[in-house]
């Protein structure tokens, strides 16, 4: 007997409200009393504590402020933990969204590296997606570190990239905010400065 494949579900975009039901602080509305959001380290995990932030633009260069992100990454030793528990110190997994004036921002510990499937050991790295209105599929990326340069010269991921300057879409620079150790990652979601983006 053939065998007869299902149809695909037709997909739909974030839509303009995007914040009501995935980022309720950033809607102003009450979180729910297990939401996961934008605090991965609490002060007493392990590691260098570190903010991510950063502007999501369209194609046009304006400022996208309904954007919802999510981040997944290794521990400070390199190791994934897929149990979420927020009574953890860290965990890694998180989310946030841009607010009014386009800005995301993310409190975490920067990630040890860890290695491929084949044994190759990858840079530090955290993984992005990235949902917003007009995407009908929600987009990937990832975020590696300025100040990691020898390690991010021999990526294996990174060097996938054929054209060495789009590699500069996924490092993110190394400043200070408020005394503490910030790295800002803009992405742009088309147009000259386009993100590279990956299909996993």
């Amino acid at each position: 007997m053939p065998v007869q494949l299902l149809p695909e579900t037709p997909s739909q975009t974030a839509g303009p409200y995007v914040h009501i039901g995935l980022a309720l602080e950033a809607a102003g509305n009450p979180p729910r009393q297990q939401e996961i959001w934008n605090v991965m380290a609490k002060p007493g995990a392990p590691g260098e504590h570190i903010l991510l932030m950063g502007h999501v633009y369209d194609g046009n260069g304006h400022l996208i402020r309904d954007a919802f992100l999510e981040f997944w990454q290794a521990n400070h030793d390199g190791l994934y933990d897929t149990a979420y528990d927020q009574e953890k110190p860290f965990n890694g997994f998180g989310r946030t969204a841009t607010t009014d004036v386009g800005e995301w921002r993310i409190e975490t510990v920067k990630p040890g590296p860890v290695k491929n499937a084949s044994g190759i050991p990858m840079a530090a790295h955290i993984n992005v997606s990235l949902f917003a209105r007009g995407i009908n599929i929600h987009l990937q990326t990832r975020l590696y570190f300025g100040d990691e340069s020898e390690a991010n010269a021999v990526d294996p991921v990174l060097n996938l990239i054929e054209q060495p300057h789009r590699r500069e879409s996924l490092i993110a620079s190394r400043c200070t905010v408020d005394g503490k150790l910030a790295y800002r990652f803009d992405i742009h979601l088309q147009g000259e400065s386009e993100t590279v983006f990956f299909d996993f």
